[in-house]
């Protein structure tokens, strides 16, 4: 068989061609291997011509820009928030004094003013008013026995002198005199003793003050077993228990200034703390502090409300939350050197204010500390460090 044909009026012969065919395969990677040499020739080309005649970026360029400040220092005023119960200043109990009865009548109510021995409640007297009926006809009686033993004694003094009456008679009639005498005075007690029963069955307020509580109604039965009938706040005075760490605790003193919100109220009342508890609780490590407070009606004892104590104030340098970082160490910041380099800085934060946090120590407030982005730097690494610009007026 014939395998020869003619192309372009020569003869090709057919195996001619499937050699060529095999060369150019295995020429194929030689090609590819050119093509990638002269596109890193391009590479380099474009890369110097960008950065220059092969020297690298200056480090300038690449570095990141952050925002810092200077924060300098300023006087913080140290503030203390705190919790607790309200309640009276000085609680007063009244109860049944003398021996009790039936209750007639009640003049006050929660939420009333009383005076010093204002009657609050009366109780029913009228078989003590009897026995005070009784004793001061006895007083009458010895009384009447008195001024004749008396007379008596005159009579027989005027007759001793003419020897009509013996000096024993007037010895017998002197005597007569005295005993009726202090016959008089004994009864004269138990009537007296007689009407304070019959006062003590009126319940009065031992003191003035506000009403806080009332626990007793007409016809009820009271004695002394009865309990408290009545509940006083003197004066009107309260006071917020306000419960306090160890550490605050330590930073108060008597007479400082407080304010107390109520809870559930608006208002900001003022105070003073009048008393530091001696002890802390040994479970929940906190102490009392107790704040005196002029009468509101919006304190109510039992209910809660929240303190700002001001306990001094201190030099300190004050930064935004934003600068602060935490981690298992504590607080830090970033602040940037000389060289321009982030370097991590352990603080100590103190009391936090609208302005800011305040910094404790770790800050001489003349460091250029990076106000955001804190947490995407790392030790050593070069920053471009931008200034900010104070606000009016700051």
């Amino acid at each position: 068989m014939n395998y020869e044909s003619k192309i372009s009026g020569e003869d090709v012969d057919v195996s001619t061609l499937e050699d060529g065919d095999e060369e150019a395969r295995s020429r194929k990677p030689l090609v590819i291997a050119a093509i990638a040499v002269v596109a890193a020739i391009l590479a380099v080309l474009a890369y110097q011509l960008f950065f220059g005649s092969g020297e690298a970026p200056p480090a300038e360029s690449q570095a990141p820009v952050v925002t810092v400040v200077i924060p300098g220092t300023k006087d913080v005023v140290r503030t203390i928030n705190a919790t607790g119960t309200l309640a009276a200043r000085r609680e007063i109990p009244v109860g049944v004094v003398g021996e009790g009865g039936r209750v007639t009548q009640v003049y006050v109510d929660a939420g009333d003013w009383v005076k010093p021995g204002q009657i609050m409640a009366s109780i029913d007297r009228s078989v003590q008013n009897q026995q005070v009926a009784r004793w001061a006809a006895l007083v009458a009686s010895a009384r009447a026995d008195l001024n004749l033993a008396q007379a008596n004694l005159d009579r027989a003094a005027a007759l001793v002198e003419r020897g009509f009456i013996s000096k024993a008679d007037i010895d017998r009639l002197t005597a007569t005199r005295d005993s009726n005498a202090a016959q008089l005075r004994v009864n004269q007690a138990q009537l007296g003793e007689a009407r304070a029963r019959n006062n003590f069955l009126n319940i009065v307020a031992p003191k003035g003050g506000f009403v806080l509580e009332r626990s007793v109604e007409v016809g009820q039965t009271v004695s002394a077993g009865s309990g408290i009938l009545f509940r006083l706040a003197q004066n009107g005075e309260m006071e917020l228990q306000a419960q306090l760490s160890e550490s605050d605790l330590a930073n108060v003193a008597v007479g400082v200034n407080t304010e107390v919100i109520p809870v559930g109220t608006d208002k900001v009342l003022t105070g003073q703390i009048w008393q530091i508890s001696p002890m802390i609780d040994s479970q929940s490590r906190q102490g009392i502090a107790k704040i005196a407070l002029s009468y509101d009606s919006a304190l109510r004892p039992g209910g809660f409300a929240s303190a700002r104590i001001t306990s001094g104030s201190t030099v300190a340098s004050v930064l935004p939350e934003s600068a602060l970082q935490n981690d298992s160490k504590g607080a830090f910041v970033y602040i940037v050197d000389k060289d321009d380099k982030a370097v991590r800085r352990d603080v100590v934060t103190g009391p936090v204010s609208s302005a800011g946090v305040s910094i404790s120590s770790g800050l001489n407030g003349t460091e250029r500390v990076v106000l955001r982005a804190g947490g995407f730097l790392n030790p050593g690494e070069t920053v471009k460090p931008a200034l900010q610009k104070k606000e009016a007026g700051a």
